[in-house]
């Protein structure tokens, strides 16, 4: 902008191009408009939480996060009451290098079925029986709870795509009963039938890479799944690269077909129910020069047509759990809390049409 005459082609240009994109909005039929979003209030209910991924909470309030661990097979359940006072609850669960990737395999989601919490952490599902647990017990010793060595199934399976890794991850509870799990590794979804035997639901399609830095056929690398009335929802952080626009989220049905839900998305790591304004997918963060960039987080509105995010700025954001149509538990991996967001659609600032 050097001169009026280039500051006055700038500004025409960009009046155009709004209004284009003003009368494709209206002219492309029903689709969700979200403005003037207020801010959500959010609370930092715990600290001090290393390598911190999954979140989940029990009908007494507690929220249960899971802690990766270094790799030495000390990946960790720790629980926090609703006064903000953490414990130890499980220790001792699997946390490997990844003979693969090189990367930490570790204590990722958990699940609260009745008095059973199942939990994935690296290649295994335990399943720890919690009904007797107080916070502020001696904490239960992973090594004695019952597990399913879920990767060995991945690892014989004949896969299309041929991988050779497996690394369970997301978590989630079928129409039926059984159990949905995510294999970061393998890309797929598998079935867990209440016999507890596995059978795989869909692989989880990478994509061709348009850039020359990284392999030439990028992984998916599936994250969380949601079943959601209708359908399994399941996101994709995508592998290294980790090109922005390339996450996506995919709707597999109950027999295993499996379509896009919606696209365009970078490193999504999980997703909630959400509300009347879609579902919230969770964005880790951009990959950088030096790896991935702080506060670059963010949890998005995501409702099969379009996008707008609810926050921005977050630090490596990766668990979240719904406790309610407005209120979440987050993670923060960057820093370590959990947080408590409350979002209020009712502010006078906020227009949802259809």
């Amino acid at each position: 902008m050097k001169n009026l005459l280039s500051l006055n082609t700038k500004l025409c240009s960009s009046l155009s191009l709004f209004l284009f994109l003003l009368l494709l909005l209206f002219s492309s039929g029903c689709k969700k408009i979200i403005e003037h979003l207020p801010d959500p209030a959010i609370t930092t209910v715990a600290t001090g939480l290393t390598n911190v991924i999954g979140v989940e909470t029990d009908t007494k309030g507690n929220a249960w996060v899971a802690l990766f661990g270094t790799g030495n097979n000390d990946g960790k359940i720790v629980v926090v009451t609703p006064d903000g006072n953490k414990y130890d609850a499980i220790v001792n669960l699997s946390s490997i290098i990844n003979p693969v990737s090189g990367e930490i395999d570790g204590t990722a989601n958990m699940l609260i079925d009745g008095d059973t919490m199942f939990i994935t952490s690296a290649k295994f599902l335990y399943k720890a029986n919690i009904s007797q647990f107080t916070p502020g017990d001696a904490p239960l010793d992973g090594a004695s709870i019952p597990y399913e060595d879920v990767g060995a199934f991945s690892l014989s399976y004949p896969w299309v795509n041929n991988a050779h890794d497996s690394h369970i991850y997301g978590i989630t509870k079928g129409p039926d009963g059984d159990i949905y799990l995510t294999d970061a590794g393998a890309n797929a979804v598998i079935h867990r039938l209440s016999s507890g035997s596995y059978t795989v639901l869909a692989e989880v399609p990478g994509y061709s890479n348009p850039t020359p830095v990284g392999p030439p056929q990028v992984q998916s690398v599936p994250t969380s799944i949601l079943y959601d009335g209708n359908d399994f929802l399941v996101t994709t952080l995508t592998g290294f690269p980790f090109l922005p626009g390339y996450a996506t989220v995919y709707k597999i049905s109950l027999s295993g077909a499996l379509s896009v839900y919606q696209g365009g998305f970078t490193t999504l790591v999980n997703i909630a129910r959400g509300n009347q304004l879609g579902h919230l997918v969770v964005q880790y963060g951009t990959f950088g020069a030096t790896g991935f960039e702080n506060n670059t987080g963010a949890l998005i509105w995501a409702n099969s047509r379009t996008a707008a995010p609810l926050i921005e700025g977050l630090n490596m954001p990766v668990g979240i759990k719904q406790v309610s149509p407005n209120t979440w538990y987050v993670t923060t991996q960057g820093d370590g809390n959990l947080l408590k967001i409350i979002y209020k659609p009712s502010s006078p600032h906020t227009n949802v049409s259809y």
